[in-house]
C-alpha cells in the first residue's frame, strides 16, 4: 500500500507490487484467461505480452459483448479481461450477463475509460477489478493474479475519481438503515476490507471457510450490498 499514515486497516484497491514473484505457478496451476476487447490487434498484444508468463493460460478470445458471453459460458474461464467499449453492445452489459451465467468467472475491466460513470456502472455489474490501458505490465500481471485469488483491485488513477466522489457526495453511498454489526462481523469486515480472502480470513480468526462465508453473507445484507466489490466502493477511505 502506500500510505505513509497506515489506518487499523488499509483498503484493498491500490497499485499491484511491480515485483514478478519469485516462483511463477505452474501451468497446472495456471490462470484461465478470456480476453475480450474490440480490436483484434490489441488482443494479439495482450497475448503476446501475457503469455509469457506461466501462471497465465489464455484460453480464449472474444470481440464483441455477444461472443464474450458466449466464450464465457463455453470456457467458464477463472478471470475475463474486459474491455468497455464493445460492438453490438458493451462489457458492462456483458459482465451483468456473464455474472448471472458463471457466478465462479472473476471479471477485470481494462480500459482506457477513466470516468467515474464507467467505474460505478461496472461495480454495480459485478466487476472485481478496473484498470487502465495506460497501466505497465507488472500492475497489469499482478492485478490479473490479484483478482484471480478473490480480491478487488481498483486502479490508482481511478481510485481518486472513487474517493472524490464518495467524499463529494457521501449520502449517495450510505443506506438510510444499516444494522449495526455485532464484534465478530466487524473483525471480518475489517479483514475483507485489508484484502484477505475468506480462507485467510478463516485462517486469522481461527473459524472454517464456511463459517466464514456465513457470516459475510449476514454482513453483504446488513450493508445492503450483494457482493465484496460494491462493499469495497462504498467502503474503502483514504489515510
Amino acid at each position: 500500500m502506500r500510505y505513509e499514515a497506515k489506518p487499523e486497516w488499509e483498503p484493498v484497491w491500490s497499485s499491484p507490487s511491480r515485483n514478478r514473484d519469485p516462483e511463477p505457478a505452474s501451468r497446472a496451476e495456471s490462470i484461465r484467461l478470456l480476453v475480450v476487447d474490440d480490436h483484434q490487434v490489441v488482443r494479439a498484444g495482450l497475448r503476446t505480452l501475457l503469455e509469457a508468463y506461466p501462471e497465465i493460460a489464455i484460453v480464449g478470445e472474444a470481440g464483441t459483448q455477444a461472443e464474450a458471453i458466449n466464450e464465457a459460458v463455453r470456457l467458464d474461464p477463472d478471470v475475463i479481461l474486459m474491455d468497455i467499449r464493445l460492438p453490438n453492445g458493451n462489457g458492462i452489459e456483458a459482465c451483468r450477463e456473464i455474472r448471472r451465467a458463471c457466478p465462479k468467472t472473476r471479471v477485470l475491466f481494462l480500459t482506457s475509460f477513466n470516468e467515474e460513470k464507467a467505474l460505478i456502472s461496472s461495480i454495480a455489474a459485478g466487476a472485481d477489478g478496473y484498470m487502465l490501458k495506460e497501466a505497465d505490465e507488472a500492475a497489469l500481471v499482478q492485478a490479473i493474479r490479484a483478482v484471480a485469488s478473490g480480491k478487488a483491485v481498483l486502479d490508482p488513477a481511478v481510485t481518486h475519481t472513487a474517493l472524490a466522489r464518495m467524499r463529494a457526495a457521501p449520502h449517495l453511498y450510505e443506506p438510510d438503515q444499516v444494522e449495526p454489526l455485532s464484534a465478530r462481523e466487524e473483525q471480518i469486515l475489517k479483514l475483507l476490507l485489508k484484502g484477505q480472502t475468506n480462507h485467510e480470513i478463516g485462517v486469522t480468526l481461527g473459524l472454517s471457510e464456511k463459517t466464514v462465508r456465513n457470516y459475510l453473507t449476514v454482513v453483504f445484507e446488513k450493508l445492503h450490498v450483494s457482493h465484496r466489490t460494491q462493499l469495497l466502493a462504498r467502503y474503502a477511505q483514504p489515510s
